[in-house]
């Protein structure tokens, strides 16, 4: 049987990449010490691998494909085919960014400021490149971690990731500069891009992930409309074309269904109460295929 190597990212995405998996159609198991999850297809074998070094093991082929941030296959300069974009982070579906910070009451206000200071992150050769572009010359170190609590005492700014900055504003600290936004990314390498098989498979998973996140926060409005009342109610619904009308048996009345935002839902139904729909129903999706 043909397989699909696939890399998970472990760590800050693992659960919100799990989670869209199983919306996407895929039920994922994973001990607490293994880097083989369970997975109930048995043309996909997953490895659960820090989302920094996926780029790298796909790119040299001992994964096929993988789901990692753009920020790392950046920072460690992979030659992979980024197959899909898929927005969503820790916590929530949103890009995330690099960002230079420092002390609230530092005196660096630009990048140029940064000439000669001291700098802690992980991602290294990005924030080394973001000052060379700028035309600056600072010292930056690796951080293994906790970079926030780093300033002012060890190190005069960190580049850290950040996707609502509330951690950098608990520890005092300001944004200076944007180095990079990134978003997570379906990869694959240039081998199994062209191999017939596998270049079908990672489609397939790049259309459930997709339509995996279309979905989220939206929902599926049903209901029952007397004729008379249709075009009334359907001024009312947004949609993605328009409302599917279906007539029903007995004549008078027409079955109305559409897919909306949760919260567009939640602000409307009454008004399509008032205007003469009856039996509304509200269903969750999992995917959306655009």
């Amino acid at each position: 049987m043909n397989k699909l190597i696939l890399g998970l990212p472990k760590g800050s995405l693992q659960d919100a990449t799990f989670s869209i998996m199983q919306k996407a159609g895929f039920k994922i198991e994973v001990g607490s010490r293994s880097y083989k999850p369970v997975i109930d297809d048995p043309e996909i074998e997953p490895r659960l691998i820090r989302a920094q070094e996926i780029a790298r093991y796909v790119e040299s082929g001992t994964l096929d494909a993988g789901i990692t941030g753009y920020d790392w296959i950046v920072e460690n300069g992979s030659h992979v085919v980024e197959v899909a974009e898929l927005i969503y982070a820790k916590q929530g579906l949103r890009p995330v960014k690099w960002v230079i910070a420092v002390p609230e009451k530092s005196g660096i206000n630009s990048v140029k400021d940064l000439e000669g200071k001291r700098i802690a992150t992980e991602a290294v050769g990005l924030t080394k490149r973001f000052l060379k572009k700028h035309g600056v010359t600072a010292d930056v170190e690796f951080s293994w971690g906790a970079t926030e609590v780093k300033c002012p005492e060890l190190v005069d700014a960190i580049c850290e990731l950040t996707e609502t900055g509330s951690s950098l504003r608990a520890n005092n600290l300001r944004i200076v500069e944007t180095v990079l936004e990134s978003t997570t990314r379906l990869i694959a390498n240039k081998a199994a891009s062209a191999d017939p098989w596998k270049k079908k498979k990672v489609n397939q998973l790049s259309v459930l992930l997709k339509g995996a996140l279309a979905a989220e926060n939206k929902v599926l409005i049903k209901m029952n409309v007397p004729d008379a009342r249709l075009e009334t109610v359907s001024k009312l619904l947004p949609s993605l074309h328009a409302p599917t009308v279906s007539c029903l048996s007995g004549g008078g009345w027409v079955a109305v269904e559409t897919v909306m935002d949760e919260k567009t839902a939640r602000d409307i139904i009454t008004e399509l109460k008032h205007a003469g729909a009856e039996g509304i129903v509200e269903l969750p999706l999992n995917k959306l295929i655009v």
